[in-house]
């Protein structure tokens, strides 16, 4: 149960309100901003939360028992801090933010009010509108290992072991030019067609700078290369900006085997009978099936 301090409940009790709407925000990258509804800025807790935000909040619905709540900010896009490219380039994606019912006559007098992560963001030319959800949604993600052809493990993460710092899984490299939809890059090293497709790659200067997105197929053309991605950045590409490229993984055995020799930690199961194998009937012609090895 939520406890009030009884000043704080007379704030609440009094016939001319003094409270205010404050919201914490800290995304991933480490930034951590603050934002008021209210007429001047307010400081607590080391966090500066500025007045002209152009922020306002929506309806939240709070339900009982583990389903997910849900709510709303909505803003207009004027703050030193919201910037379009930034919410664009997925910056507030899964960011925290905590909610605070604050008086802004003692700002010792605050309740936090509620804990949630940004959603989906929706943007206009000159507004936003971000989804609040509730801490509640993270039991809707995926837990535990899951029976399938392909690894199950994220490059690079704790099971597959994989350091992308290594050398030869990485690089750098400056865009060109734009062509057919495609960035192409000068990279400072040589890599064959196909080695990044499925990685990533970081902005590191220029209107996009550090916007982060999937690369959806990487292929050599003479001395540069060009890689398609699945995603588009908010700012425009230009000639000259600096971009990092980490390798891609298609998730099979071969690859794990032959790219990065690390078959000991595949996490799938390369062998398992498809679809095709399941509705078969019986047949003389076929191999016998009696759940023994395909290699004896």
């Amino acid at each position: 149960m939520r406890s009030i301090s009884s000043s704080m409940r007379e704030s609440l009790d009094a016939c001319a309100s003094t409270l205010c709407n404050c919201w914490r925000l800290a995304r991933k990258d480490g930034a951590i901003m603050g934002f008021t509804d209210h007429d001047r800025d307010l400081s607590f807790a080391g966090v500066a939360y500025r007045a002209a935000s152009g922020l306002s909040a929506g309806r939240i619905e709070a339900v009982v028992g583990l389903a997910v709540g849900s709510g709303e900010v909505v803003g207009a896009l004027k703050s030193d801090g919201l910037v379009e490219r930034d919410l664009a380039n997925g910056l507030y994606d899964g960011a925290a933010v905590e909610i605070w019912l604050v008086d802004w006559t003692n700002i010792d007098n605050r309740l936090l009010v509620d804990a949630a992560t940004i959603g989906e963001v929706t943007r206009s030319e000159f507004a936003f509108r971000a989804e609040l959800r509730s801490l509640a949604h993270l039991f809707d993600e995926t837990r535990g290992d899951s029976f399938q052809r392909g690894c199950s493990a994220d490059l690079g993460d704790g099971r597959c072991k994989i350091d992308l710092g290594a050398a030869g899984l990485h690089t750098t490299g400056v865009v060109v030019g734009m062509a057919r939809g495609a960035i192409v890059a000068n990279l400072a090293s040589e890599f064959g067609d196909g080695f990044f497709t499925g990685g990533t790659l970081t902005v590191t200067s220029g209107a996009n700078a550090g916007a982060k997105v999937a690369i959806r197929s990487h292929r050599r053309s003479g001395a540069n290369a060009d890689l398609a991605l699945w995603s588009q950045l908010a700012g425009a590409i230009a000639a000259g900006d600096a971009l990092a490229l980490v390798a891609g993984c298609d998730k099979t055995a071969a690859t794990c085997h032959g790219k990065f020799g690390n078959i000991v930690n595949f996490r799938g199961v390369p062998h398992m009978p498809g679809n095709d194998v399941v509705i078969s009937y019986p047949s003389s012609l076929a191999p016998t099936m009696d759940g023994g090895s395909y290699f004896r």
